[in-house]
């Protein structure tokens, strides 16, 4: 949601899908979850186009494809149907001339709604939280990439690995940083995105960091987040 918000506010046009059943993004920028018509659930369904399901939203250049509760259903729905892991895919072809990045905002979970999003995507950014756990997962993760890479979408690129909720006054959260860079060295954002009291506050008024609180050092490792990932794309 963040990252979306500042690629909008460095010009770019952005659209973001909300692929998790907590609507967190969609919550976070200000849309009530419990109105949304229609979304990621109708769009994977098939029973609207992408272009009925997309909203404006008050962050400058940014559409959003707003999640529900609903979406929930759509792993047990989608099961017994033809390439199915290939429906977000076929849906969404069709906005890629209308965006220059369509950014998918994925549930922390590899189930189906995961694997549309990663067989759809051109490039994946893995987050890291700076604690032991997240250093566990992300090896079951990364040969998920891999089989995904082998049987649906052999053009999936890692984008770079993000570390984030990053604290410097612990020990575990330097060590975590140590570890990562030693190990995935280049596959590794410059950026690290930092433990900041403005960046909690803001989804609970309905607002990315960007504008809740642009002075802020959670709205400023952000844009540098763009700005890295605008300029590793040569854009």
């Amino acid at each position: 949601m963040n990252l979306a918000a500042c690629l909008g506010v460095l010009e770019k046009k952005v659209l973001l899908i909300d692929a998790d059943p907590q609507a967190n993004s969609t919550s976070g920028l200000g849309v009530d979850v419990s109105s949304v018509q229609k979304g990621t659930y109708q769009l994977l369904e098939h029973t609207a186009s992408a272009k009925e399901v997309i909203i404006p939203t008050s962050s400058p250049n940014l559409d959003l494809i707003p999640s529900h509760i609903d979406l929930v259903a759509i792993e047990i729905e989608l099961v017994d149907k033809e390439q199915r892991e290939y429906m977000l895919k076929q849906a969404i072809t069709p906005l890629k001339e209308d965006y220059d990045y369509i950014i998918i905002d994925c549930a922390p979970s590899l189930g189906l709604l995961t694997l549309n999003a990663l067989t759809a995507a051109d490039s994946v950014i893995i987050p890291i939280q700076c604690e032991y756990f997240a250093l566990e997962g992300l090896g079951k993760l990364l040969n998920t990439i891999k089989s995904v890479q082998k049987i649906h979408n052999e053009a999936l690129d890692i984008e770079g690995l993000l570390l984030t909720m990053y604290d410097q006054r612990l020990r575990l959260s330097n060590q975590v940083v140590e570890e990562v860079r030693k190990h995935f060295d280049q596959m590794v954002f410059k950026t690290i995105i930092q433990r900041n009291v403005r960046l909690g506050e803001a989804p609970s008024y309905g607002e990315s960091i960007i504008s809740y609180d642009a002075s802020s050092k959670g709205a400023n490792n952000y844009l540098s987040l763009a700005q890295e990932l605008l300029e590793k794309n040569k854009a």
